[in-house]
């Protein structure tokens, strides 16, 4: 492999966490192999780790400042920063007393994040991004709104690169026949995903959540008619969003949804908020209905044509994304997919 063609890649998202950051890192990584770049991943599942408050499935270093020792002694390759949490911050230490290039990505709202879940002033959270993302050369956002909002917030130097769907593994399939229509929900359960925007719809229908997070257990306590069923993955994960008969957004927090094309590409319509991520992923009335009244956006989503949903779904293209990044990162690539 030419040393060129190389990117570390370090991140405190990972296997076995389940959540956009981790699928979408997942898919880049085996997407910039079928290009032709070698990725090497630093990551937590190398280092001792201690559960992080309210969130036990995510787990940090304990000692990310020994990230070197994982690092393949090749000074030629690349070096990408995808989170700011614990690893990140050992990354970017180094990075900067050693004048090493870098580059950094932006994957959720984590100033809102920390907002809703630890009270901590919005305003801290950008001062921490203006400051983490500073030295970088470029930082990689994942949609235009998100690239607006951030510019709007004192931040530079910003990429968009997105998201992208397998429409090989995500595609339609035979749907049962049922009397109401069925809406689905698939994410984290819990408290910045607004999820009971969705629950509390007064819309005629069975509900059902693929997820799971703190606040399942309340929630399925409070709502004994939704059928909670916890994580899915694979062919049990496209079976779901196949069925069902519209996807239901609710975050106002997230920076794409890569959930979004996910149920689109199985022919599943979406409704959802007018927000960050799926005013740049829906193209509305044909893949889906964003609507500050959620229950006037499932409505209408549920009228669409569920093969006209599948075919805007083609737009998003892992190849393209990875394309993108290698582009970023001035790493020429020669050939296609297989």
């Amino acid at each position: 492999m030419n040393a060129q063609n190389k990117i570390l890649i370090i991140t405190d998202a990972w296997h076995p966490q389940v959540n956009g950051v981790v699928i979408l890192l997942s898919a880049l990584v085996e997407s910039l192999g079928r290009l032709g770049i070698d990725s090497q991943v630093i990551h937590p599942g190398l280092f001792p780790t201690l559960p992080l408050p309210k969130y036990p499935e995510i787990r940090l270093s304990l000692t990310p400042w020994r990230f070197r020792s994982h690092m393949a002694q090749d000074p030629s390759q690349q070096v990408h920063i995808a989170t700011e949490g614990p690893l990140g911050l050992a990354a970017r230490s180094y990075c900067s007393r050693r004048e090493v290039p870098f580059t950094t990505a932006i994957h959720t709202k984590f100033p809102e994040y920390t907002n809703i879940l630890f009270g901590t002033p919005i305003s801290w959270g950008y001062g921490y991004l203006r400051w983490f993302h500073k030295p970088a050369q470029t930082t990689i956002v994942q949609s235009k709104h998100q690239a607006d909002e951030l510019t709007e917030r004192g931040l530079a130097h910003l990429r968009v690169v997105g998201g992208g769907v397998d429409t090989q593994r995500f595609r339609p399939q035979d749907r049962e026949s049922r009397d109401k229509p069925l809406l689905l929900y698939v994410g984290r359960v819990s408290r910045e995903k607004n999820i009971e925007a969705f629950l509390n719809l007064a819309i005629d229908a069975k509900k059902a959540v693929v997820g799971d997070g703190p606040d399942r257990h309340r929630l399925q306590e409070a709502y004994p008619e939704v059928e909670f069923k916890g994580y899915r993955k694979g062919e049990s994960l496209v079976h779901e969003y196949a069925q069902a008969d519209c996807l239901v957004f609710t975050s106002k927090t997230d920076t794409f949804g890569l959930v979004l094309i996910e149920a689109m590409a199985c022919g599943t319509p979406v409704a959802s908020f007018p927000t960050t991520g799926p005013l740049d992923v829906i193209r509305p009335g044909v893949s889906g209905v964003m609507d500050s009244d959620l229950e006037e956006a499932v409505s209408q989503a549920l009228l669409l044509d569920r093969e006209v949903v599948r075919t805007e779904s083609l737009n998003f293209s892992w190849e393209s994304v990875a394309r993108r990044f290698a582009d970023i990162h001035r790493i020429e690539v020669s050939q296609g997919f297989d």
